[in-house]
């Protein structure tokens, strides 16, 4: 029988034999993003497997600590996926042992962007107060952001997504938040790595989430985050992300007879006085299941350890497309880093102008039969959506003029560290010849 070390080593000769496909230009996709893997995530996986130990353990834990730090927070949860992230940020502002937000609380966040940074506040039967964006940065309006608060003083939460790692002007944003008091969730699932003012994207709410889908800046293959500072605020995010439970203890010895509290076996339920009971099966809040498995916490230890290389390579990645586009500005709004802000771009968007002789459609469809893969700027206006146009009411979508206009014009190209310099150099080569076609 080979031993655990033998049979490491013959998985990593295998890995390392592998045929590695060549990329030809034409004929292979310009992939928008992908996984950034080596043996490393693959071996590491297969231990944890290994180990025998499924759910969240001591990779969990040290991925949650190692994360929570990356946004100067003291504490972590990892979750299955960004979505669930911001799902649980804006639940737990519901909790009886926190905020204890009613339905209809007023919750501002930008009428454009992904479904997932709108979609709790429905959930959570909160009300959402829309405002529109800037046509540069595509981030929230802040002129639009201090009228709704002049004109609502009902708002009492703000929350909004730092979009493909570029942020507002959080020095404006923060003073605002201050004046109209205002907790911050911050949606950080493009923006791991960012910095603003030399503070990471994530470290200015009150609760930040972050995504490790494959597109991301690491990934395991599905999976989130959400940090916080406050340790009741984190008892709760946990007990809403594991099923409502009110048990708050760590790992395998939170199995033991008196837990890692030590009083696992106590007086918990209120309605039962004198009665002992299992604080594993106490249940705080009207909950979910959202929790990653540990084999998934030791991928992303293992991305971890290859970060540093992963945003130098968007950031070069960043660089080469704007040099391409930057010659034809006439025609693209292109995307230039908020000032006091170090980007780690998860990727390039551009708005083409109203003026241009060309449409979007036209400009990605053939971007698209060379290859070379495009996306909208996600939903665009989100009420512009059929699964939201019911959820219009008194809103008039005239009001939303830079949000409608991104919904038609604008796409983005991937930063990813998966893409190369020849592929990007391919890219070129298309764009030049889509302008000379087209002028």
């Amino acid at each position: 029988m080979l031993s655990k070390e033998e049979l490491f080593q013959t998985l990593s000769n295998f890995l390392d034999s592998s045929p590695k496909k060549e990329w030809r230009a034409g004929k292979d996709y310009v992939q928008y993003a992908g996984p950034f893997f080596d043996n490393n995530e693959i071996l590491r996986s297969v231990n944890t497997l290994l180990d025998g130990w499924l759910v969240l353990g001591a990779e969990a834990y040290k991925a949650e600590k190692k994360l929570a730090s990356m946004f100067d927070k003291k504490f972590g949860l990892l979750t299955n996926s960004g979505s669930s992230s911001n799902l649980l940020m804006m639940s737990a502002l519901k909790s009886k042992r926190f905020t204890d937000f009613p339905e209809g609380t007023k919750v501002l966040t930008p009428i454009a962007g992904f479904p997932t940074t709108v979609n709790p506040i429905f959930q959570c039967n909160f009300k959402p107060v829309f405002v529109d964006i800037t046509l540069d940065g595509l981030n929230l309006d802040i002129d639009c952001v201090r009228a709704a608060l002049e004109n609502d003083p009902e708002i009492k939460i703000i929350t909004f997504a730092h979009v493909l790692g570029n942020p507002p002007n959080m020095d404006d944003l923060m003073l605002l938040i201050k004046e109209y008091e205002l907790i911050l969730l911050e949606d950080c699932c493009d923006a791991l790595g960012s910095t603003y003012d030399d503070k990471p994207l994530g470290s200015f709410g009150m609760m930040a989430s972050c995504s490790f889908y494959p597109a991301h800046h690491i990934t395991c293959g599905e999976g989130g985050l959400v940090v916080c500072n406050n340790e009741n605020l984190e008892r709760v995010i946990r007990s809403f992300r594991d099923w409502g439970r009110g048990c708050f203890c760590h790992g395998k010895q939170n199995l033991s007879a008196c837990g890692a509290c030590g009083t696992r076996f106590s007086e918990w339920l209120p309605s039962m006085p004198g009665e002992v009971f299992d604080h594993k099966y106490v249940y705080e809040e009207v909950g979910f299941n959202l929790k990653p498995i540990e084999m998934q916490a030791s991928m992303l230890l293992a991305q971890l350890d290859k970060f540093s290389t992963i945003s130098e390579l968007r950031k070069r990645n960043y660089k080469l497309l704007f040099k391409v586009f930057e010659e034809h500005e006439e025609y693209f709004y292109l995307p230039r880093p908020e000032k006091k802000a170090d980007v780690n771009w998860f990727a390039f968007p551009i708005t083409i102008k109203k003026d241009a002789p060309f449409s979007r459609s036209e400009f990605c469809q053939f971007l698209e039969s060379k290859k070379i893969q495009t996306r909208p700027y996600f939903a665009g206006n989100i009420l512009m959506q059929p699964a939201y146009s019911h959820l219009i009411g008194d809103l008039k979508l005239k009001d939303f003029p830079v949000a409608n206009f991104v919904t038609t014009n604008t796409f983005f190209l991937g930063t990813s560290p998966v893409i190369t310099p020849e592929q990007i150099a391919y890219i070129s080569e298309i764009v030049q010849d889509f302008m000379r076609n087209k002028l």
